[in-house]
């Protein structure tokens, strides 16, 4: 057949050379045409970006070829031509950078996920990268391997062989990571509807990357991870904006594609963010020490049935196993160790990056209670968003972390007269159906004239910093408050959500993270927005526990300020201590007892929507075996202009007034 073109009113016309880069003229029937199309749309179109940034019109010639964000809602399609709806953009093609070129695959790392340490070994902080300039640019590529256990392991390693690395920026710092999917490729099972941030489909092997607890923004190239998917051998690039007001204090990464989320954390693949400065907002911590304390959770070598002191995961500090009854030989727990010097104060700063676990920190002299200063939950000084500054530390004898939930506080060395010092976990009841969390030690203090040099790491490559100590207090900081003046705002709305359980007859359980009023679903990344809501409002919501076991309550992008604990005792529990009144992003909910005559144990939280941020997100029990098996839903926010316009629907990731109006 001749030549023919797309008009601009999407009609297949002959004449004038619309597109000069397509040539139909050898095609004879529909399908040809249509992998023509296709081919070039993948390799030639504008994308986005290149539309929103570039005078139009964009010539396809001056396009990078290999493109996966193609913005195919700019191209209207003549009614002939929609089964290239059906096509997924990109499906083969390399997820592309926000830049103008795509970004350069990160070679996979020899010996990747090394697991040197053996029990009792001393603790060191992992290794640590710097801003510069408002910016710190990482390579990562994502690995796997299996141990002698046979267990599989999963990390991101930088091309000079760092594992997991602390990641330090500072508040209003671009986060600029480059990831490669060295993971052996695995089927891919679930296609995941338009908009999509990479691949449009999914499988076991497939990657994203969380910033968890940062007030970053949810839409693509950034903190989104529900239509964010990198396959093996894929490349992509994020850039993640942390806010000006960003608080200072301890946060995390890791991978979270829906299912795979507890593999990829047992598999130990999680590191620190830092958002420096905490020493401007709470002095006390002035050039203290620090230890950077990440705890792991696996599972014990052979899977004996948990009870008593058999834990049903092991946990590591740092890498460190700390073993545990259950384990090959093993008949009692064998700790980590952590250095300090005599007379010494440090400042702790412990992220629970555990997928199942749940861990109740105590600090003990030989089996004495000692007090822990606590200086910042989640990321957010205690204290610190309201009223003067600098807000007053909070002295607690234990503290109730979640898996996902951060504390940092301060710690004194034992004296010489002391025989046995511990950083100890409590045993959880967990309920009748829940994990068995035993009380075990998982760091026993050594005094040493000298802490090892080889504790710090990062001097050097970074200018001589290091995340051996936190810096010197300089001036009181009042710009960190971003969630100042929440507790007195007025309410916009009141919700109540629960955990729920349902198992079938074959015993397979379901989870579901359900809001009152509305059917139990569970999660589907297809699935539209389970609540709506406002742009610069606040909602108080009520976060119910059905269930015979604990939850764990997380929402991403912002903060919440947890108001109450509530029927916790009628339920033969007790309230978490040091976290009402406080900014938090991961709270427990503890079990119901089943009994009908008592209320549902619940916490009462203000939910902030003031930021800046829009979009679509998530909120789940991060217990991940419960979030990969449905306990998630999706929320999303709409500016105050769109809120009230239920004919808008949920708008794309990322997307702009300019770019939805092309529509």
């Amino acid at each position: 057949m001749d030549s023919l073109i797309l008009n601009r009113q999407g009609s297949l016309v002959r004449p004038s050379n619309f597109f000069p880069k397509i040539d139909f003229s050898s095609l004879q029937r529909l399908e040809e045409f249509a992998a023509v199309v296709k081919r070039d749309l993948e390799q030639k179109a504008p994308t986005r970006r290149d539309l929103l940034e570039h005078e139009r019109p964009v010539a396809w010639r001056d396009v990078p070829k290999k493109r996966d964000d193609l913005f195919l809602p700019a191209l209207r399609l003549a009614p002939a031509l929609l089964i290239l709806a059906s096509i997924p953009a990109g499906a083969a093609a390399q997820p592309a950078a926000t830049g103008s070129s795509a970004p350069l695959p990160v070679s996979p790392v020899a010996d990747p996920c090394p697991r040197s340490f053996a029990a009792g070994d001393v603790v060191q902080n992992p290794p640590a990268l710097f801003s510069s300039n408002g910016v710190l640019s990482v390579r990562f590529s994502y690995q796997r391997r299996i141990d002698a256990y046979n267990r599989e392991l999963f990390c991101f390693m930088t091309p000079d062989g760092l594992q997991n690395p602390t990641l330090h920026v500072n508040p209003g710092d671009h986060l600029s990571i480059t990831v490669t999917n060295n993971t052996p490729a695995l089927p891919l099972t679930m296609p995941l509807n338009p908009p999509n941030c990479g691949a449009s489909i999914m499988g076991p092997s497939s990657l994203n990357l969380h910033y968890h607890g940062t007030n970053t923004s949810p839409t693509c190239h950034s903190d989104e991870v529900i239509k964010t998917i990198i396959n093996s051998g894929q490349t992509f690039q994020y850039d993640v904006a942390f806010p000006a007001d960003e608080p200072p204090g301890l946060y995390w990464y890791h991978p979270h594609v829906h299912g795979q989320l507890e593999q990829a954390l047992q598999g130990g693949v999680a590191g620190s963010i830092v958002v420096d400065g905490i020493e401007n907002v709470q002095p006390a911590v002035s050039g203290l020490r620090q230890r950077i304390l990440i705890v792991r959770d696996q599972e014990v070598p052979g899977k004996p049935a948990p009870g008593g002191n058999i834990p049903s995961w092991d946990v590591t500090l740092n890498h460190v196993p700390v073993l545990s009854p259950g384990d090959p030989g093993v008949t009692n727990f064998v700790p980590a160790t952590l250095q300090m010097q005599a007379g010494e104060r440090q400042l702790w700063r412990v992220s629970n990056s555990s997928a199942d676990t749940i861990l109740d920190l105590q600090y003990v002299f030989d089996g004495v209670p000692q007090t822990m200063q606590l200086v910042a939950i989640d990321g957010v000084p205690v204290n610190s968003q309201d009223g003067a500054q600098p807000g007053q530390l909070i002295p607690t004898k234990h503290f109730r972390l979640p898996p996902a939930a951060r504390v940092e506080f301060i710690v004194a060395a034992p004296p010489a007269s002391v025989q046995l010092a511990q950083l100890m976990t409590l045993g959880i009841d967990t309920g009748p159906i829940g994990d068995n969390d035993p009380q075990r030690p998982l760091a026993s203090i050594k005094l040493v004239d000298v802490v090892d040099g080889a504790l710090v790491h990062g001097a050097g490559a970074n200018d001589g910093r290091d995340d051996g100590r936190v810096g010197l207090f300089n001036e009181l900081n009042p710009r960190q408050r971003r969630f100042a003046g929440l507790s007195s705002a007025p309410v916009a709305l009141r919700r109540t959500l629960y955990f729920n359980e349902k198992t079938d007859s074959s015993g397979e359980t379901t989870f579901f993270m359900a809001s009152q009023g509305q059917p139990e679903q569970a999660f589907d990344p297809n699935a539209p927005a389970s609540i709506v809501a406002t742009q610069g409002t606040v909602e108080e919501w009520t976060v119910e526990n059905h269930t015979a076991e604990n939850h764990e309550f997380h929402v991403h992008q912002l903060h919440f300020l947890v108001e109450s604990q509530n029927n916790f005792e009628i339920n033969g529990t007790h309230r978490a201590p040091g976290v009402t009144g406080q900014y938090l992003d991961t709270v427990e909910v503890p079990y119901w007892d089943q009994k009908p005559s008592h209320p549902f144990p619940n916490v009462k939280l203000l939910i902030d929507f003031r930021g800046p941020d829009t979009g679509n997100f998530v909120y789940h029990c991060h217990i991940a075996e419960h979030e990969d098996h449905g306990m998630m839903s999706i929320i999303e926010v709409l500016p105050p202009s769109a809120a009230g316009n239920s004919a808008r629907g949920s708008q794309a990731i990322g997307a702009s007034p300019a770019v939805d109006s092309l529509r």
